[in-house]
């Protein structure tokens, strides 16, 4: 009977006493991504484990800044700017947890006066145009191009990134300005005018009369404004649970550099860089570019917007959690629009 049901099984084409197929032959193995990410071979920087000390030339002779390098991506390598001036690359390690992954190639680097970097003492180089010229050293040290420099700047860094951007964007294949308004008279009238009226006013006044008197290094006034501003619009987390990146580069700011830049704390500006305004000049930068800003910032989310539209090929990321410190406490939103971004551009979708 079995051979009968066979024999009609073979005359109607059928299958249905043939063997089983043998399962097909393994596929030949594949290489993690993660090999080619850790391949570091041709690199000058293997010894170290990523890390350089790069020589500047600057007009008080030469100095020598650390950069550290994580990753291998030719097409998507990204320097990160701190900000301060005078913080440290320390607080950006957080992006240890999302850019590898992603197998995106990235930079730390300290500038001149911060951290690992040379501090000297000559505060005739805590000059906007010489930070310039220095990150621009840096590039060409570390053999960024055209073909996969991406610049991220984040606060101090964020103005440090789009000058470089209106002198040399000819070498950058996109650029990310995270948490910085293009207009420091704009950022003191945000605080002056949203920020600060929202605070208690008797702290107000008693933070307001300690910097009157210039007495910045008085216990209480930071006592005051962490809890009080920094813990709102810094980075919204009670202090006692900031990351330990983060407390440590702030704990190693240089207040040499901060101080004449910047002035003494983050509530408004009255160093240098107090009338410094790129906002008419935001259409001259034609590479793609991303503005990030956080609801709850220092900076004015509406500002931060804006420049999306200025810049020639703008967008704008909007973290509804975060604050002046939005890789931390509106992490998922930041690094998931950081890293679309760099991959829209790479893969020419922008």
């Amino acid at each position: 009977m079995k051979r009968t049901v066979c024999l009609l099984a073979t005359v109607l084409g059928l299958a249905a006493c043939s063997p089983p197929a043998p399962p097909p032959p393994p596929a030949a193995p594949v290489a993690p991504a993660a090999n080619a990410y850790f391949d570091n071979s041709g690199r000058d920087d293997v010894l170290s484990g990523g890390v350089r000390q790069i020589t500047i030339d600057t007009p008080k002779g030469q100095f020598k800044v650390w950069t550290k390098r994580v990753g291998n991506n030719p097409k998507i390598k990204v320097l990160l700017l701190h900000g301060g001036p005078g913080a440290t690359h320390e607080y950006f390690e957080a992006f240890d947890s999302f850019l590898p992954k992603e197998g995106i190639e990235y930079y730390y680097y300290d500038q001149l006066g911060s951290a690992y970097s040379d501090r000297p003492k000559d505060g005739s180089l805590w000059d906007l145009p010489r930070f310039v010229e220095e990150v621009e050293q840096v590039r060409q040290a570390l053999k960024l191009d055209k073909s996969n420099f991406y610049l991220l700047g984040h606060s101090w860094g964020g103005i440090l990134a789009m000058e470089y951007a209106l002198k040399y964007q000819q070498h950058l294949k996109g650029l990310v300005i995270s948490n910085m308004m293009a207009s420091i008279p704009a950022y003191v009238a945000y605080a002056e005018k949203v920020l600060m009226p929202a605070m208690d006013p008797k702290v107000l006044a008693e933070i307001k009369a300690i910097e009157a008197k210039k007495d910045y290094d008085n216990p209480r006034y930071m006592e005051l404004l962490l809890p009080n501003y920094y813990a709102l619009h810094i980075l919204r987390m009670p202090p006692e649970q900031w990351p330990e990146p983060v407390n440590r580069s702030f704990a190693r700011l240089n207040k040499e550099v901060y101080i004449p830049m910047q002035g003494p704390s983050e509530m408004s500006a009255s160093g240098k860089l107090e009338k410094w305004d790129r906002v008419a000049d935001l259409g001259q930068i034609k590479v793609p570019a991303l503005s990030i800003g956080g609801q709850h910032d220092t900076m004015d989310p509406k500002h931060m917007e804006m420049m999306a539209g200025k810049l020639g090929k703008g967008r704008y990321l909007h973290c509804e959690k975060g604050s002046h410190m939005s890789m931390y406490d509106d992490q998922a939103t930041y690094f998931k629009g950081l890293v679309q971004f760099l991959r829209d551009v790479d893969e020419g979708r922008f």
